[in-house]
Order: C-alpha cells, then sequence, then structure tokens
C-alpha cells in the first residue's frame, strides 16, 4: 500500500508540474536582438559594474530597425505610448525562475498601441543609452507597428 501511495503522489507532482509550464512562445530572436544581446557587464570598483556595448552593437546606435517581440507593460492600461519589448511573453514571467533576464528595449510610440499577448513587429530608431543614469539601456523611439 504505502509503494503505491507514494507511486501515486509522484505521478501527481509530475501532471501538476507539466499542467503550470508556460506553452512554447514563437522565437522572437533576430540579428538585431542578437547585437542587443552582445551588451554585457564589466566590473568597475568593488560593488560598481559597467555596461559595454562593443562595436558591433555600437554600430545600430542611432539606425532604424525592426524588432518582433511581446508588449511588457509598464503602467496600469490597455493602450500604450511607452512599454518594454522582449524577447518572451509575460506569461515565462521573466524576473522569476531560472535563467537570466532576457534583453528588453523600452518603446516609446508615435502612436498608441492596444495591448496584445500576441507577438508585434516594430520599426524605430535604436538608442543606446551608455550614460550610466539607470533608466533603459535600450530605447526604440518614433516606433510604429509593423
Amino acid at each position: 500500500m504505502g509503494k503505491r501511495l507514494l507511486i501515486l503522489i509522484f505521478l501527481s507532482l509530475f501532471w501538476l508540474k507539466s499542467k503550470a509550464q508556460v506553452q512554447v512562445h514563437t522565437e522572437m530572436r533576430t540579428v538585431y536582438w542578437n547585437l542587443i544581446g552582445l551588451r554585457y557587464e564589466k566590473q568597475i570598483k568593488p560593488l560598481e559594474w559597467k555596461s559595454i556595448f562593443p562595436a558591433e552593437l555600437k554600430a545600430i546606435n542611432n539606425k532604424t530597425i525592426e524588432l518582433p517581440g511581446f508588449i511588457i507593460p509598464t503602467k496600469v492600461g490597455n493602450k500604450f505610448s511607452e512599454f518594454m519589448l522582449s524577447v518572451v511573453p509575460i506569461e515565462s514571467c521573466p524576473f522569476c525562475g531560472s535563467g537570466d533576464i532576457p534583453s528588453m528595449v523600452e518603446v516609446k510610440m508615435l502612436n498608441p498601441l492596444l495591448w496584445t499577448n500576441k507577438p508585434i513587429k516594430l520599426r524605430g530608431k535604436l538608442i543606446i543609452n551608455d550614460s550610466g543614469d539607470k533608466r533603459s539601456e535600450f530605447f526604440l523611439v518614433n516606433a510604429v507597428q509593423l
């Protein structure tokens, strides 16, 4: 009886874990996302880090690019002019679980767009913020939805 109970508990936990996993999403990585992902941090003093932007990444600064991704709201609402764009959907909970926080870009739209949990594609000017001022390091400004 004890062995059967243990097997039943194990199978139940396995079934619950499989139901809790996020659905597989469409891969959003593109050449531009890969370039944005080249940014890394370097320790310059104890407890002080600085973002490093390799030359390949700096080459697209102030250039118009296209980025697919998912809306990560920064304010409450259903229509947004400003939000974060991520390579993973919000359901993937980029701030919890294992792994690293994915690359994100702060978006400033020319015209607001409605919330969707589906992937979107935007075109805008990429601005690299290397000032160290604690704001986003990447902005996509004057963005339009394609």
